[in-house]
């Protein structure tokens, strides 16, 4: 890959600024890792390929969850539904268990942790990793893929969560 940069980039304020504009899904990646279940949220989630199926997102290199999540055989990514906001949250904090209740979850194939009452899941091999600028990109192969009951996809727009409402 090759890596040119302007000789004056914008500063991270204005940087964050601008992409507060841009509404996001929000995911939940989760995996069992030496029989520990670890999670975060993730707003930087894309689907890469169709042939073969690769879906990609971003992670903070100062994640505490991403040593943990790094080891892991297998991966789930966990497509939040528009009433599950606090669920985002919570993944996304840091000092929570996350798994403990109120988080609705179950072991799914290989022991991927599935959270409940998600749009859906995507059960991932990891397939490859790369540094860029202060995050890893994660790419995974989808090995499984469940529908959930709600469709509607939460979204983070604006430093804050809530949910699509098609346009008729």
């Amino acid at each position: 890959m090759t890596e040119t940069l302007p000789e004056q980039a914008v500063d991270a304020e204005r940087f964050r600024r601008a992409l507060a504009v841009h509404a996001a899904g929000v995911v939940v990646v989760t995996a069992q890792t030496e029989g520990v279940p670890v999670g975060l949220t993730a707003t930087s989630f894309s689907s890469v390929s169709l042939e073969p199926p690769l879906v990609s997102f971003y992670v903070d290199r100062a994640s505490t969850t991403w040593p943990w999540l790094r080891r892991a055989g297998h991966f789930a990514v966990n497509i939040l539904a528009g009433d599950q906001a606090d669920l985002a949250s919570r993944f996304a904090r840091r000092g929570v268990d996350r798994f403990a209740p109120p988080t609705r979850w179950r072991p799914g194939p290989l022991g991927v942790p599935l959270l409940g009452g998600v749009s859906a899941h995507l059960v991932c091999a990891p397939h490859s990793t790369a540094e860029i600028g202060d995050h890893v990109l994660v790419v995974g192969l989808v090995t499984e893929a469940r529908l959930g009951t709600e469709h509607r996809p939460l979204l983070y727009h604006q430093g804050r969560f809530g949910r699509f409402a098609p346009h008729v």
